[in-house]
């Protein structure tokens, strides 16, 4: 999908670099839940962080906040130890934060550790705001520490700090109503505990009776992101549906760009992945020697990693559903059984496959995995490349189209003759991305159904033994190292 105007803008001005004077450009953790050095780099003013629960989304929010001295209004700072207190169930010890930061021109390297009871280099922090907004504010108001004696007969409403029209335009847009005033809170007793407090039309509620997702982003705007801070969100779309989702990213890249902000957040929705280009995206992965951070996934890849629908015994890694399309042909056309026992997973950018070919290699995926790349693509090590040295579409289109289009009319119910028209006309177009859709919508018929039916006359009529065996036997191998495990009684 084309991304916002927002988004846009956004990555234009990153790209000018025409701001962000202070950055945060990687971190390092080491010793800190189950992290060993791995790097984690942020090349977008807005980074998404995806895993799956416990996969350490949070420890890299912690992280980036222990880094600065970031002293609230009232001149307080936080410290590492307040991110990773010890506790009576666990102590941290040769733990280390290694970070790169950018001040104007300069870029430095410096650490926060701890190597035995205290922690070390809490003066030596860059100084820069940092607004952490974890996970409180999904709590509902009545049942927060502190907000039921709010409740209690006498207890009155003090001051109310009214969102400006701006803000209170944000609020409306990205809930999806119209509301007539909006802010924050407190009453005669409690001058800490904020309360958002919306009117609609003649109806004012406060977030004793508001709805969760009117709550949570309420006070997410209510922040004061000021310039150049450091803005970190943990599961940024808690209780928001998927438009709202979609319109809070959008508002973010807004004020990122136009207040300089760097906002790191974790989620597990599409949507907000699908809202922000590849270079935004981390996927956390346990592997056999740990987390692995990477970065460009796709959506798809994202969201199939963490969803256990399907129960393969081997995953195989494509760059996009069409190539999956292709593979899924290939393996149905040459030995049908495989599919049962794989699962076809997107991932997105080239660079992508080249970082999991590097996984595979190492063994450090927890089970075996095939990694391809698109045939046009280099060599890279732990990678396999599908057959035909050029992108699918060219690939299944030329192919069909010198033995000219066997069986795909009759695999679509369209007439051979329109059918072969469309498919020609398509491939005058200088784009081969947008060849299935052009001769998907001249026959009247979806483009998924028409590529999976061009994969399987490709499959039949065009590709060679060894083209099905470049791909089936790849799979085959890492299935049958399942089976031989199996017969030594080691699974």
């Amino acid at each position: 999908m084309a991304f916002s105007a927002a988004i846009r803008r956004l990555q234009n001005k990153w790209v000018r670099g025409a701001g962000w004077p202070k950055r945060l450009e990687w971190i390092e953790i080491y010793g800190i839940r189950g992290w060993v050095g791995q790097r984690i780099d942020f090349k977008f003013p807005i980074i998404a962080i995806v895993g799956e629960n416990g996969s350490g989304k949070s420890t890299i929010l912690q992280s980036a906040a222990s880094v600065y001295r970031s002293p609230d209004d009232d001149g307080k700072d936080k410290y590492a130890s307040d991110y990773f207190p010890d506790t009576p169930f666990e102590k941290i010890t040769a733990a280390t934060i290694r970070f790169s930061f950018r001040e104007g021109e300069q870029t430095q390297i410096k650490t926060v550790r701890k190597p035995t009871v205290r922690w070390r280099g809490n003066p030596d922090r860059p100084f820069r705001r940092v607004e952490y907004i974890d996970l409180r504010r999904t709590q509902p108001v009545g049942a927060r520490s502190g907000y039921a004696k709010l409740l209690k007969a006498g207890v009155l409403e003090g001051k109310h700090a009214a969102f400006e029209p701006d803000k209170l335009a944000r609020l409306s847009q990205i809930i999806g109503k119209n509301y007539v005033s909006a802010g924050m809170s407190v009453t005669n007793v409690d001058m800490n505990s904020h309360v958002p407090v919306v009117q609609v039309g003649d109806i004012r509620y406060s977030g004793f009776h508001q709805g969760a997702g009117e709550i949570a982003a309420a006070e997410l705007l209510a922040s004061g992101y000021r310039n150049t801070s450091l803005v970190l969100i943990d599961e940024v779309e808690t209780s928001l549906h998927p438009r709202a989702q979609r319109r809070l990213i959008r508002d973010l890249a807004r004020i990122a760009g136009e207040h300089d902000l760097q906002i790191i957040l974790t989620t597990h929705s599409p949507y907000v992945l699908e809202e922000l280009p590849a270079e935004a995206r981390i996927y956390l992965m346990d592997g056999i020697a740990g987390r692995n951070a990477v970065l460009g996934v796709s959506p798809d890849f994202a969201m199939t990693r963490m969803d256990e629908e399907q129960h393969p015994e081997c995953d195989v890694y494509v760059e996009d559903p069409r190539a999956a399309t292709m593979v899924s042909e290939i393996l149905a056309e040459t030995e049908r059984d495989l599919l049962s026992r794989v699962r076809l997973i997107p991932y997105g950018a080239a660079s992508v496959g080249t970082a999991l070919g590097q996984m595979a290699h190492g063994n450090r995926f927890p089970r075996p995995s095939v990694v391809f790349l698109d045939g046009d693509q280099a060599n890279s090590l732990g990678c396999h490349l599908l057959p035909g040295e050029d992108a699918p579409e060219q690939v299944i289109f030329n192919g069909l189209q010198a033995v000219d289009w066997p069986d795909i009319a009759v695999r679509v119910g369209r007439g051979p003759a329109e059918t072969i028209d469309a498919l020609n006309r398509s491939m005058v177009l200088a784009n081969h991305h947008e060849w299935i859709e052009a001769a998907a919508d001249r026959l009247i018929v979806g483009s998924d159904a028409l590529w999976q039916a061009l994969c399987a006359s490709w499959a039949l009529n065009c590709s060679t033994v060894q083209d099905r065996e470049a791909v089936v036997q790849f799979v085959r191998d890492a299935l049958e190292g399942i089976d031989d495990r199996r017969q030594m009684g080691s699974l």
